[in-house]
């Protein structure tokens, strides 16, 4: 399923974007890292899911869904391609924006906790 997810969403960005930076790979890793952010500490404050659950929705659907290794490929290739400004951009970006995101899920479900 996460796979699937993947497929559709970076395909659907990357073709609005109209750009060699692959920004479909940075929106599912953005999502994603958001997604387990606010996920896993649901589990933490809530005790709300299982250690099978837990381990299913995190490392299953959001394991795949998230994909660093074509982060890895596309940087490697933008760089091989003589595009090091965009495999550059997108190592910063990716990195940056991935933890602010886990950041930011975790801190929005802490607040909504109370």
């Amino acid at each position: 399923m996460g796979a699937v997810a993947r497929y559709l969403i970076s395909g659907w960005v990357q073709n609005r974007a109209e750009t060699p930076f692959p920004a479909g790979t940075l929106a599912v890793n953005v999502a994603g890292c958001l997604a387990i952010g606010a996920l896993l500490a649901i589990a933490e404050t809530r005790e709300a899911l299982g250690a099978e659950t837990r381990a299913f929705l995190a490392i299953g659907i959001l394991g795949s869904f998230t994909t660093f290794s074509t982060f890895g490929w596309e940087t490697v290739e933008l760089a091989r391609t003589g595009r090091t400004d965009l495999a550059f951009a997108n190592i910063a970006a990716s990195l940056a924006i991935g933890l602010a995101a886990v950041w930011l899920g975790r801190t929005a479900i802490r607040a909504l906790a109370g």
